[in-house]
């Protein structure tokens, strides 16, 4: 056994002969030990090796054992001290096991009440320490418990929500393809191209549902390319563009020039920057007090990073919900939403080291900023 591997044991006499006997004594019993020989030097050597044994007599001169055994005990409860005393220091002795000690032996020493004193103090820290393994593992039980019973509320309260969500998105497709039919059946082109719209919205609507989905099973691991900034913004306004030309919302877009390329998984990152473009749409909708609907989307580049700025003169969100919007599951749109977009939205855009940042006043509109780094941080 290495001496690293030793309990060690402080010894604590003013006589150098009863040190040295009790030295070679626990020394051959296995331990590793320290010698003081008064309270003071002593208290200075237990801070400096944290023994997790002290064997002390209880009359010094310049400092008695019980005021030693207070003052460790202060310092670390969990350090075991064995007193010494006397034939005629029992009252002491007695006295300092109100103080915590674990136990006592009396001059002349013998060698086994030593010994079994030795063998108690080593199963209170056995026992201690055993009882800490136990009380860790018990936490993490808990922990694991808890975290078990989140998931599976967070996925009851998804499915329910889904539910609902396609529950709604299946009526209106019911209803667009109605529109389609009946309009063939009576020869009404109109009532047909209308039909075909609402179930060409409605797909449009369940495909990024199945998506969010997808995203909030699996956090995928990053796919990261060069892409062209100005190409990704453009692509951007391409898959939006439908929604909002129905929506009659007029999209004015600033790209700055030479906005370079920059690293990462484009169709993670446009998944959740649409997200937030379709939230601006259904803003603007929204705001009925709007005679005009508007979204402005500009990109522009600082410092090694890029930022997407969307800004709506929708309907506005109050404090409260600008706080809850990252949130899974939270959905101002009722049935119409799963609450899974924008926690998505945020999830992909701090995996690529990104910050979203909101803004918004009611009844006047919301913006959002997006700042992704062109390139990763450096690993390590």
């Amino acid at each position: 056994m290495n001496d690293s591997d030793k309990k060690s044991v402080l010894i604590v006499d003013d006589e150098p002969d009863i040190r040295d006997v009790l030295a070679i004594t626990l020394q051959d019993m296995g331990y590793r030990t320290l010698e003081a020989e008064n309270a003071a030097r002593a208290f200075d050597a237990f801070r400096a090796e944290n023994p997790q044994i002290v064997v002390t007599d209880i009359k010094m001169p310049g400092g008695d054992g019980i005021e030693l055994l207070r003052k460790i005990k202060h310092e670390n409860p969990e350090t075991e001290v064995i007193m010494i005393t006397g034939h005629g220091d029992m009252n002491l002795a007695i006295r300092s096991l109100k103080y915590r000690a674990t136990d006592f032996i009396t001059k002349p020493i013998n060698v086994d009440a030593l010994d079994i004193a030795i063998r108690r103090a080593l199963e209170k820290i056995d026992m201690r320490a055993r009882l800490q393994d136990y009380t860790r593992n018990l936490e993490r039980l808990v922990r694991e418990k808890t975290e078990l019973q989140d998931h599976l509320a967070s996925l009851g309260l998804m499915i329910g929500s889904i539910s609902h969500g396609m529950k709604g998105l299946l009526t209106s497709l019911d209803g667009g393809l109605y529109l389609v039919a009946s309009g063939l059946k009576k020869q009404d082109l109109e009532r047909a191209a209308q039909g075909c719209q609402a179930a060409r919205e409605t797909a449009e609507r369940i495909r990024k549902m199945v998506l969010d989905i997808l995203y909030y099973a699996k956090e995928r691991e990053l796919k990261r390319t060069p892409v062209k900034v100005r190409d990704f913004a453009e692509e951007l306004v391409r898959v939006i563009q439908p929604r909002i030309e129905s929506g009659g919302i007029d999209l004015q877009c600033r790209f700055e020039k030479n906005l370079g390329t920059m690293a990462v998984d484009a169709d993670y990152l446009q998944a959740a920057l649409v997200n937030i473009l379709d939230n601006a749409v259904d803003a603007c909708l929204k705001n009925r007090a709007a005679t005009e609907h508007r979204i402005d989307f500009s990109v522009s580049g600082d410092g090694g990073e890029i930022l997407f700025r969307i800004a709506d003169n929708g309907i506005g969100m109050d404090e409260e919900t600008c706080k809850s919007i990252f949130d899974l599951f939270y959905s101002t749109k009722g049935r119409k939403g799963t609450g899974l977009g924008l926690f998505i939205a945020n999830r992909v855009v701090g995996q690529h080291e990104g910050t979203i940042t909101v803004f918004s006043t009611v009844g006047k509109g919301t913006e959002f900023k997006v700042t992704i780094p062109e390139s990763p941080a450096a690993d390590g």
